[in-house]
């Protein structure tokens, strides 16, 4: 079982600086048959203007994730951690017991990226940032986990839950599956790209819910980017 969510029926927010689109409750935009999928509460699809961002602002007791589609993205936190996150490549904040970040987009050009949230398994633990590149040619017909608190994932950026950010690419004509296991819950979005899931037609930027217990294969109508999270 699958439920797909138009990009043109996700959350809205625009200003001079940030226009975003929210996959679940956000801000100001509330639906609440939107509020998460299992342990994953925020998907945010933001374009960041040049010369601008997000100033500083606290967290706590989530994991944030950052996945840079276009552009980059520069990070200063109360830790005293700086670095730029290029795109395609992935940034991890655990919040913990409190964290105050900025996140700006020094560059020239027009910023574009996901935020993801996924509620940690533990609350209180030491806070954290972290980042590291992914090659895109390494995810050529296959999925490369990006971030996880799963055993066996050391290779990724690690997060306080028993879930992974994953990450694929799927050439036109080719096709790649992926199983969620019974209990659990997945969401997908394709950056780039239209494919077919289960039969069931996807445009760039939809968000796809899969159901646990299944195995859900994607065909590629054409070279397709796609962004997938497994949570409990």
């Amino acid at each position: 079982m699958i439920e797909r969510r138009p990009f043109a029926s996700l959350g809205r927010f625009r200003n001079d600086w940030l226009n975003a689109r929210h996959h679940f409750s956000f801000g100001e935009y509330l639906d609440r048959s939107r509020m998460s999928v299992g342990a994953l509460r925020v998907w945010n699809d933001d374009e960041i203007q040049p010369g601008t961002g997000f100033p500083p602002h606290p967290h706590r007791d989530m994991e944030i994730i950052t996945y840079v589609r276009s552009g980059a993205i520069t990070h200063e936190d109360s830790l005293g951690n700086r670095g730029r996150t290029e795109a395609g490549d992935v940034q991890v904040m655990s919040a913990g017991t409190g964290i105050r970040h900025a996140e700006f987009n020094v560059e020239d050009e027009p910023t574009t990226l996901f935020q993801i949230w996924i509620q940690p398994a533990s609350q209180g633990v030491a806070p954290r940032w972290d980042a590291k590149p992914f090659p895109k040619g390494d995810r050529a017909g296959q999925w490369v986990t990006l971030a996880s608190g799963r055993a066996g994932d050391e290779d990724a950026l690690q997060i306080h839950q028993d879930a992974a950010v994953l990450g694929a690419t799927v050439l036109a004509g080719q096709t790649l599956d992926y199983t969620v296991e019974a209990g659990r819950h997945a969401y997908l979005v394709a950056p780039t790209g239209r494919f077919t899931i289960d039969g069931e037609r996807v445009e760039p930027r939809d968000g796809v819910v899969l159901g646990g217990g299944e195995t859900h294969r994607i065909a590629a109508d054409e070279d397709t980017e796609v962004v997938l999270v497994d949570v409990p």
